[in-house]
């Protein structure tokens, strides 16, 4: 019984599966060809960590993480001057940031995951940075496979 990680949730599902019984998102049709390997599969890897937004198994790319920072960040700035010009300075911005709080920490996470280092590590803001910048173990690790697609 040969077994894969689910595209959009990072469980183990079976590697016949079309889509995954527990989030029902649509795997690949060679599923065992790509051994269950995670991509960004809409082109955009905000809008990828946005569908994912509370999934804290599975492995982040550092192109899928740093995308979201700088997207994230560019939304911010945007969101500031527009705070500025309706004169609701803290209102639009904090509204923004608590509903991308959960996206931000479970895509940083997973990039740890990559890294093969635990989620508490983010606790650690200089040694979380640290990882979060270095590039992902090869091949499979306790986390699941490599996201590059690297075995």
């Amino acid at each position: 019984m040969s077994m894969v990680f689910c595209r959009g949730c990072a469980k183990q599902i079976h590697q016949s599966a079309l889509s995954c019984p527990g989030c029902g998102a649509v795997q690949s049709a060679t599923a065992g060809a790509g051994a269950g390997v995670a991509t960004v599969t809409s082109g955009n890897a905000y809008l990828e960590v946005l569908k994912k937004y509370a999934v804290f198994k599975g492995r982040a790319r550092r192109k899928e993480y740093w995308m979201f920072v700088l997207i994230n960040l560019l939304i911010t700035i945007a969101i500031g001057y527009i705070d500025n010009i309706l004169g609701t300075t803290p209102l639009l911005g904090l509204v923004y940031n608590l509903a991308i709080l959960l996206p931000s920490i479970a895509v940083a996470v997973r990039r740890l995951h990559d890294n093969n280092h635990r989620g508490w590590w983010l606790l650690v803001p200089i040694v979380g940075l640290v990882f979060l910048i270095q590039d992902g173990t090869p091949g499979n690790n306790r986390f699941g496979p490599s996201p590059k697609g690297l075995v």
